[in-house]
């Protein structure tokens, strides 16, 4: 993937993996339009990065992401580059009294459906595009889910299977279909102080970009690399030990 001249949508901009990836394009020579949900953290990272362009959507709302497809076209008709990254990761216990359906579907709209929709919506445009993509980030636990988080371990197994589809059926078109496979990563994912375990933003995110940048389709990091690449016994394994009692 060339990382130079591209105008990027990037949803979850704001902080995390997702600020991490959109600065190194920055620095590499493309235009990025950070999404987020929250206004003073756009903010934010527009003081530490002023080339950054920032625009507030809330992607789990269908009519917010219809929006904000129509106001990217039609501001940076360039724009040929879209990053799926926004994501929220929520600590499930099933079998616990007075779960909230509200509050567990958030998981799927924003980390599925909200991806889902915003590929639907930009594909006719990103095939008018030179050197067009769609990168999804998806997680290590797409391929061995964390019990603990059930549904976000759901949707991104979701998320890596629409993947591999949408690839081969956009191939005719140019558009390349890229993945983005995240360990755990010392962000505030989840909430602050859940993954200070996790590797470093930087060196992952620093990882990653070298390899697009080689070519590569789908790409992951220490343990997620691993994962992707485990057979079906030893991601078995993989579950036993992360979901051990």
């Amino acid at each position: 993937m060339n990382l130079a001249t591209n105008t990027l949508l990037l949803t979850g901009g704001a902080s995390g993996i997702g600020l991490a990836l959109a600065v190194r394009f920055l620095r590499a020579g493309s235009t990025v339009i950070a999404v987020g949900r929250r206004a003073d953290k756009l903010a934010e990272a527009q003081q530490l990065h002023p080339a950054l362009i920032t625009r507030q959507c809330d992607v789990a709302d269908a009519a917010e992401r219809a929006e904000l497809v129509r106001w990217a076209t039609a501001t940076y008709p360039g724009l040929n580059v879209l990053v799926n990254n926004a994501g929220i990761q929520n600590r499930v216990q099933l079998a616990a009294p007075g779960a909230d359906w509200d509050h567990l579907r958030q998981e799927i709209v924003i980390n599925v459906e909200a991806p889902i929709h915003l590929s639907t919506l930009l594909i006719p445009h990103l095939r008018e595009q030179a050197n067009a993509a769609i990168i999804n980030v998806t997680s290590g636990l797409s391929f061995a889910p964390a019990a603990f988080a059930p549904i976000y371990s759901a949707t991104k197994a979701a998320l890596h299977s629409f993947t591999l589809s949408m690839r081969h059926q956009l191939q005719p078109t140019g558009i390349a279909v890229l993945e983005i496979v995240p360990p755990a990563v010392n962000t505030d994912l989840g909430g602050p102080g859940l993954h200070t375990f996790g590797v470093p933003v930087d060196d992952f995110a620093d990882s990653v970009m070298a390899r697009l940048a080689a070519g590569e389709e789908e790409v992951g990091y220490g343990t997620s690399e691993q994962a992707r690449l485990a057979s079906r016994a030893e991601l078995d394994e993989r579950f036993r030990l992360m979901n051990k009692r």
